[in-house]
């Protein structure tokens, strides 16, 4: 679990440096411009913006099982037009390791290729099998609310 979040993470900061990189060149900067046509500050304003209709594109299963799944942890952000959740440093009940977590639910449909799990614990990313544990008790949390809604 913590080598998938580490992997995350790398990512996500590999994007976030790719966008503070180096524009010397006139061809560089436009090219940037045209990207964001004009309209976008950083490579993080791609993530800020609202599906064309207005509606979440998120499974509201898979986002209310995270929300209850992670409550321990304190919520820094949710944005349910992108799908992530941003969680800080905090311990698991009957754990004396503090962890923090992102969420990434980028699709309707409750499935696990919904649903992406960073975690990352104060000396780095966390284990594999614990985002896995995570991820499981997620999905686990999705399914019952789904089945508890629809009566069987």
């Amino acid at each position: 679990m913590l080598r998938h979040f580490v992997g995350i993470i790398l990512v996500v900061s590999l994007i976030g440096l790719t966008a503070c990189g180096d524009r010397n060149t006139a061809d560089q900067s436009q090219n940037v411009d045209e990207q964001f046509n004009n309209d976008g500050d950083s490579i993080f304003d791609l993530f800020n913006t609202p599906s064309s209709d207005g509606q979440i594109r998120v499974n509201r299963y898979l986002w209310s099982a995270t929300l209850e799944t992670l409550n321990f942890l304190p919520l820094e952000s949710a944005d349910p037009f992108t799908g992530i959740i941003t969680y800080g440093f905090g311990t698991a009940p009957g754990s004396g390791r503090a962890f923090r977590a992102t969420v990434l639910i980028q699709d309707p449909a409750l499935d696990a290729r919904s649903l992406k799990v960073g975690l990352q614990t104060r000396g780095g990313p966390a284990s594999a099998e614990m985002t896995r544990a995570v991820e499981n008790a997620i999905l686990t949390r999705a399914r019952q609310l789904r089945i508890r809604d629809t009566g069987l």
